[in-house]
């Protein structure tokens, strides 16, 4: 999606490297990350490391790869059964609706041995479990079994696990509870390691016998993603940040952050990286504390500031709270910062913007050398064009241009297990089950696609998109872009080439939903998706994943890990791992 495009196949994401550098900071030397959108046509039927079967795979998985997720783990359930690993699948596909991953169709078993619904903290206590109990020789998977059988995953708060006939059919779903956020996160590993396992991208089916050289990485992976803080203190309705981050705010130390950007500088030549921060300046004093570490690091002679370029992601609000220091993030190596919008008249959600404070804040930001990278959401209420007023999303657009963007990007809203309108989004029916006589596809809910809307006729909101992007994106202003010269340089001659790029490839794939919108019945959705397997906690009651968690995880406070140390002594020694990523973001792990 603008203005990521092509992002997906140029970074490896930080998630899955973070599985793969717990796994080999815990003993898993031998383990294998495996990028779905390099490596499309792998199989792991077919996977061996050492001409051997992995003794784990594992898969990541967002919402919208649930299709390409399932069809992973059923050809992983196609392993000899006294051969296949341990199936674990993990990610946002997982923690929101865990019962998705799991299958009670006899002629389609094609669920995981259990779904891990928290962090890495959550996946090491597993392996520690497993490993305590494995005796010599026996397979990770039988170990599982019975580790599971005598309720030691019980005590593990952030599984889910099928019980049920041995031919992998559920019959039950055991939910061990909400998962306890890791309050420090310099406890985790550190996410070089994860870059040294990569899978080189191939046409083939198989593993390769090496992993990815180092120097070959930037060439595949140019940006790296990475790790600052998590949290945000904004409740947007559609927002399913503050379910998962229950209401907390983490952030990793000034100094680990710097010593992260230096290795993997160091290591593999990286000079771009961006934050997966929800938003970084939620705390304005951390945040400033950030940038003077950052700013004033020195190795080799030269400061890191000087080698390493950074964005992240922020709002207009807290922004403009921090204007006086803009020219330290400047100096500290960020060069630009995505900004959430929403709606410049604060009308879908109040977060502190304004037509006035954002024309400012994206003034401050170019006045330092800061590209202002806004994103904004559509929604039902919202026409493309107003007149005498700034209410319509191509007024916005055009305020936009004329304030500093740099790129855009323009989403629909669509429903967020997590956030506190999913349930409503159902209930209301605004949700499309189908169009025509075609399904609403896992991939769908991108939010490129309208797959929700109250709208009269919704495919009216799919064009406004497709308008207001070819309205910022076009030769026009990239004409414009060539003669002016600006604070930010020539990004903003680079963004209007890949928005242009971005946008033709959009109109590709959603003009014929918009058709299809316009001329077909469309069927809605009465009730959001629920488990077909009986889904219940350790002690018998309803499972928290049957209720909307955006109320029921708020109470649950962050723990300090002072175990984590231990593990590396006590998991994965001469074992291995493969590890395996869904599309666009999928993962696996093998022995």
């Amino acid at each position: 999606m603008l203005p990521f495009i092509f992002a997906d196949t140029r970074m490896a994401p930080a998630g899955i490297r973070a599985i793969g550098s717990a796994l080999i900071d815990t003993g898993f030397e031998k383990t294998r990350l495996v990028l779905q959108q390099w490596n499309r046509r792998f199989r792991p039927s077919q996977m061996q490391l050492d001409g051997r079967v992995p003794d784990l795979f594992m898969v990541s998985s967002m919402g919208m790869h649930e299709a390409a997720c399932k069809a992973l783990v059923r050809d992983a359930r196609r392993i000899d059964p006294h051969h296949r690993p341990l199936i674990i699948v993990g990610g946002s596909h997982a923690l929101y609706e865990p019962f998705k991953v799991f299958s009670d169709d006899p002629n389609d078993p094609a669920g995981p041995d259990i779904a891990v619904t928290g962090e890495e903290y959550v996946f090491l206590s597993l392996l520690e479990v497993i490993l305590s109990t494995r005796s010599q020789g026996e397979s990770m998977r039988s170990a599982f079994v019975r580790a599971r059988d005598a309720g030691d995953l019980d005590e593990i708060p952030g599984l889910v696990y099928p019980l049920g006939r041995q031919d992998g059919v559920a019959e039950q779903l055991i939910d061990t509870g909400i998962q306890r956020l890791l309050s420090d996160l310099d406890e985790l590993p550190h996410p070089v390691l994860g870059y040294r396992i990569l899978e080189p991208p191939s046409r083939k089916s198989i593993l390769a016998s090496d992993p990815l050289p180092a120097d070959r990485v930037r060439k595949h992976s140019p940006i790296s993603s990475l790790v600052m803080t998590f949290g945000c203190k904004f409740a947007c309705p559609y927002c399913p940040i503050p379910a998962y981050n229950q209401r907390h705010n983490r952030a990793k130390s000034p100094e680990r952050i710097a010593d992260e950007m230096h290795r993997i500088n160091t290591e593999f030549g990286h000079r771009h990286f961006f934050g997966t921060d929800d938003n970084f300046f939620n705390n304005h004093d951390r945040a400033l504390q950030i940038a003077e570490t950052l700013a004033r690091t020195e190795t080799g002679g030269s400061r890191l500031s000087s080698r390493v370029r950074w964005a992240t992601e922020v709002t207009i609000h807290d922004t403009l709270k921090m204007k006086e220091h803009l020219p330290l993030m400047r100096e500290a190596g960020c060069r630009a910062l995505w900004i959430g919008v929403e709606d410049l008249t604060a009308t879908l959600v109040k977060k502190g913007q304004s037509v006035d404070k954002t024309t400012e804040a994206f003034r401050k930001l170019r006045d330092a050398g800061i590209c202002p990278m806004p994103m904004m959401m559509h929604h039902d209420s919202q026409p493309l064009f107003t007149w005498g007023t700034h209410y319509g999303l191509l007024n916005q657009v055009k305020l936009l241009r004329k304030a500093g963007a740099v790129s855009l990007q323009i989403l629909m809203i669509v429903p967020s297990p997590g956030s506190k309108l999913y349930h409503e989004t159902f209930t209301s029916k605004q949700v499309f089950e189908r169009v025509g006589g075609r399904r609403v596809d896992p991939y769908m809910h991108d939010g490129n696609y309208v797959i929700s809307s109250h709208a009269k006729r919704p495919w009216t909101k799919q064009l406004n998109i497709l308008a207001s992007y070819s309205y910022f994106y076009n030769p026009w202003w990239l004409l414009m872009a060539l003669t002016k010269k600006t604070a930010v340089g020539d990004k903003p001659i680079a963004a209007q080439i890949f928005g242009m790029l971005g946008n033709t490839q959009n109109i590709r794939r959603t003009l014929g939903w918009a058709l299809r919108l316009m001329f077909c019945k469309i069927h809605r959705q009465t009730a959001p998706p629920s488990s077909s397997i009986p889904l219940r906690s350790i002690e018998g009651a309803q499972s928290i994943h049957t209720t909307p968690l955006v109320q029921v995880a708020i109470d649950t406070a962050p723990i300090a890990c002072a175990d984590d140390e231990t593990h590396g002594k006590t998991l994965g020694r001469d074992n291995e791992t493969a590890g395996v990523a869904g599309e666009k973001s999928p993962s696996i792990s093998v022995k």
